[in-house]
């Protein structure tokens, strides 16, 4: 089974765009061919996505997506509209894969930074799920100040809570993003974001194939 993983950093404001790519891949053990693989589309909305700031590439050996954001930041306090506590950001990522395939996101590693005074409370959560499936796994992480440091959010998703590819079809990955701090009215800033250095959001997602069940 291959391990399939997702690197990216997210960023701010409604938008879609439609980023379709046709990459040339190599072949790797356990997975379909690197040249049947290749990322369709890409498209992007919500108050973490402006136009123009996602991009992707799936790398040679079928292990790595990367998705590319920037400013992906909830933020609170004097001053800040309170439309701003937050951010989220709905990913759809259209990739053509062999028929008899599926794939799925088993794991996830979100990392990033939070400012929260006492009494401020940093939420993180993703949700994923194919499209025309009603099935879905989530997870929440929360931070409580106060705390003024990186992060890591883990997802693991074990094998009976995991969503698969439609079998047949190409399947359309949807995954919602989602950061928020409350209060959001406290009167003193609050920050939450991702990477540690120059606040980008990062995330990584793993994910699994196999082949369909005939």
């Amino acid at each position: 089974m291959l391990s399939f993983k997702i690197l990216a950093l997210l960023a701010g404001l409604a938008a879609a765009l439609p980023a379709p790519e046709n990459l040339p891949f190599h072949a790797m053990d356990g997975g379909p061919s690197g040249h049947e693989v290749e990322i369709v589309g890409i498209a992007f909305a919500g108050s973490g996505c402006p136009a123009g700031s996602v991009s992707g590439q799936l790398s040679s050996d079928l292990t790595t997506l990367t998705l590319l954001y920037t400013s992906f930041i909830a933020q609170s306090g004097k001053d800040i509209p309170a439309t701003n506590y937050r951010k989220n950001c709905q990913l759809n990522v259209k990739l053509h894969y062999p028929s008899g395939w599926q794939f799925s996101v088993f794991k996830a590693d979100y990392r990033g930074y939070a400012y929260l005074p006492k009494g401020d409370t940093g939420t993180c959560k993703a949700t994923y799920y194919f499209s025309g499936d009603s099935r879905q796994v989530s997870s929440t992480m929360t931070i409580k100040g106060p705390y003024d440091d990186n992060y890591i959010k883990t997802d693991q998703f074990g094998t009976e809570s995991t969503v698969w590819s439609p079998c047949g079809v190409e399947g359309l990955l949807n995954i919602n993003s989602e950061v928020r701090i409350t209060p959001f009215d406290s009167g003193h800033l609050a920050l939450l974001t991702v990477d540690s250095t120059d606040l980008k959001f990062k995330q990584i997602h793993y994910l699994q194939w196999q082949t369909c069940k005939k």
